[in-house]
């Protein structure tokens, strides 16, 4: 059976300080993220590039979206080269805790830290 669609076409990001995970995305990975408040559910939205593959997605602030940084499934985001990201995450208030390793010779690199807000994100590249 072949797909028309990526498999996952949405994410949230659970985040207990919208201020202070928005800068933390914006200076890892040099965007602007717009906030909406949709009756005391936070939203913070990054960037879309309609037409463009992979999926886009939301901080959260909740009561009901608990940041994780041990359980739950695990969000890679995609880059050119993930050390540039990796290099900001301390800076921004996160913490590193995989540094760029290669998956194998076909599959690129990647990379795992701990956000502002205690969440375990994941980095790829293909270089």
């Amino acid at each position: 059976m072949s797909m028309d669609y990526n498999m996952v076409g949405w994410f949230e990001i659970p985040v207990q300080n919208m201020d202070r995970a928005q800068k933390f995305y914006e200076n890892v990975f040099d965007i602007s993220i717009s906030i909406h408040d949709f009756g005391g559910l936070l939203m913070g939205w990054f960037p879309n590039a309609p037409g463009k593959s992979g999926a886009t997605g939301s901080l959260v602030q909740h009561e009901m979206y608990v940041p994780s940084d041990i359980s739950g499934p695990l969000l890679y985001f995609s880059c050119n080269n993930l050390e540039i990201e990796l290099n900001r995450v301390k800076d921004a208030g996160g913490e590193v805790i995989k540094t760029k390793t290669q998956i194998g010779e076909e599959h690129g690199f990647m990379g795992i830290f701990i956000d502002s807000e205690g969440n375990r994100i994941a980095l790829h590249s293909s270089s």
